[in-house]
């Protein structure tokens, strides 16, 4: 079983010594010590020290941060680390907040952790709902925006005509701005409409 560390700072200009000399001195040797410096908008998997971290544990190795909070920038993140590394058989050990899956404390604190992250999710999918409900109570509208017909005519007059001199669909497309898929798109549906009224 080996020991290996984990830090991680926000900057530059932050020095990660505090959490390298936790580190050591918890039985971690400074060649196992993995680093990252990186602000918090990035979720752990997305590090490149964290990535290196992921590729060399091995099950049974346990992995030492100083504080929890090292291993993500939100709860959710944090758990969602711990979860990846459990289901690898690693070990998750933090010195500073008494987690440490070898004892009754440690395993109490990561399903605390787990409940929390759970909840947090919850929270989050009922504020996006919420949001999404008053919006729509208050008029906005969610998908594409509805084009003006008469600017989607005079646009596909102007593909029609690019096309009848000799320009490619994609030229003719970009040259209103759009895409060839959707020139062909509204022609489609100019096609279907003149059909329609014919009838």
């Amino acid at each position: 079983m080996r020991m290996l560390g984990y830090t991680r700072i926000s900057t530059s200009s932050q020095d990660a010594q505090l959490q390298l000399d936790a580190l050591v001195a918890a039985g971690v040797q400074k060649r196992d010590v993995f680093a990252d410096v990186t602000s918090g908008s990035k979720t752990a998997i997305e590090r490149p020290g964290m990535k290196k971290l992921l590729e060399y544990t091995e099950p049974d190795d346990t992995v030492v941060v100083w504080r929890v909070d090292r291993l993500g920038r939100s709860l959710i993140d944090v758990l969602n680390t711990v979860t990846l590394l459990r289901e690898r058989g690693v070990n998750v050990r933090s010195i500073s907040d008494g987690i440490n899956p070898a004892t009754t404390t440690g395993r109490l604190m990561l399903n605390m952790l787990a409940t929390l992250a759970e909840y947090e999710r919850e929270l989050i999918v009922e504020r996006v709902t919420a949001g999404i409900t008053a919006a729509r109570q208050s008029g906005t509208r969610f998908g594409r925006p509805h084009s003006d017909p008469a600017v989607i005519a005079d646009k596909l007059a102007i593909a029609t005509d690019a096309r009848a001199k000799g320009r490619t669909a994609e030229d003719a497309a970009h040259l209103v701005g759009w895409s060839r898929a959707t020139l062909y798109r509204h022609q489609q549906q100019a096609s279907g409409s003149r059909e329609s009224r014919s009838i």
